[in-house]
């Protein structure tokens, strides 16, 4: 059966990536982003575009109906840090987005097959075990964002065991790109660098030098995503949301890691408001269960990625 797919917050940094990975794998046409605007980013890949708001039910019915997706890849959400600037409106993107999309295809008449919704390490809390965190372990988490992940992961699993929709999830650690900008998030500060010091030679870090969170590439997170998606149904046995890991560092370490490759630079620290967060959050994961049901394995440790992003960023540079 020829796929089709429809992608919800298409314009953020997974989004943009996330996009341009499944028209490589499925072709232009096949593939319909949406977002609230349209993409201002000039990295957005080619191709079918929808404005479509997730609160609008009706408007995501209608969409469905029309475009007839077999995958809804489900990724409109209020981030870590801007949802603790506007809790009620994370509360209603990231749960009442997140039951519009799970209404909408378990009420499909079985035209959408596969829904995919992440989640994030935001889930676990200040008494989660911080060190090789289980797959299934106190979950406890203290922000908004994590509280509505969490809401999502149990819906999530709610509507595989009693409707039978096929719906698939990761924890995402934090994420690094080059080609998008940071999107609110606590771990944002490891994007930022590179584009700080490539251009000045300077940093100030919004996390002390020793806080030490969960990180991926891009392209891992990509390539994972794909793969747990393409899985046999069979082959999973977590409805909720895969732990998924690459790499742990410090701000710190990032920074010795770059000067090895880049050169010195001048290295401060400032720690504001999500500094809280990352403290409530692991500072490394076991995903075993994803490596275990779907063969899950990084390709980027910390000098790989670090390599990657001077190479992409200072290409970026006026010369």
């Amino acid at each position: 059966m020829k796929e089709k797919i429809l992608v919800t917050g298409s314009c953020g940094q997974l989004g943009t990536e996330l996009v341009a990975g499944l028209r490589d794998l499925y072709g232009e046409s096949a593939v319909v982003a949406s977002d609230l605007f349209e993409p201002k980013n000039e990295a957005f890949p080619a191709g079918p575009f929808e404005v479509l708001n997730v609160l609008d039910k009706k408007a995501l019915t209608d969409a469905v109906v029309r475009i007839k997706p077999t995958q809804i890849y489900h990724l409109a959400a209020i981030l870590s840090a801007a949802a603790e600037k506007n809790p009620t409106l994370a509360w209603d993107v990231n749960i009442a987005g997140h039951m519009h999309v799970l209404d909408v295809a378990r009420d499909s008449g079985g035209m959408v097959k596969k829904v995919y919704a992440p989640s994030s390490i935001a889930v676990f809390g200040p008494n989660t075990p911080r060190e090789s965190t289980p797959q299934h372990t106190i979950t406890d988490p203290s922000t908004v964002y994590g509280i509505t992940k969490l809401v999502d992961e149990r819906l999530a699993d709610y509507y595989f065991k009693n409707y039978g929709l096929d719906v698939r999830s990761i924890r995402y650690p934090g994420l690094i790109s080059y080609k998008t900008p940071p999107g609110g998030g606590t771990t944002d500060y490891a994007v930022d660098i590179f584009h700080k010091v490539v251009a000045d030679r300077k940093f100030t870090s919004f996390l002390k030098p020793d806080s030490a969170l969960p990180m991926m590439y891009m392209p891992d997170a990509i390539r994972a995503t794909l793969e747990l998606m393409d899985a046999p149904a069979e082959k999973l046995n977590i409805r909720s949301a895969y732990n998924l890991t690459a790499m742990s560092f410090t701000p710190a370490e990032l920074a010795d890691e770059i000067r090895n490759q880049f050169g010195d630079f001048e290295m401060n620290y400032a720690p504001d408001f999500r500094q809280a967060i990352a403290d409530s959050w692991p500072a490394s994961i076991d995903d075993s269960a994803a490596r275990n049901d779907w063969g899950w394995n990084p390709a980027f440790g910390l000098s790989e990625m670090v390599a990657d992003m001077l190479l992409n960023i200072s290409k970026g540079q006026p010369a």
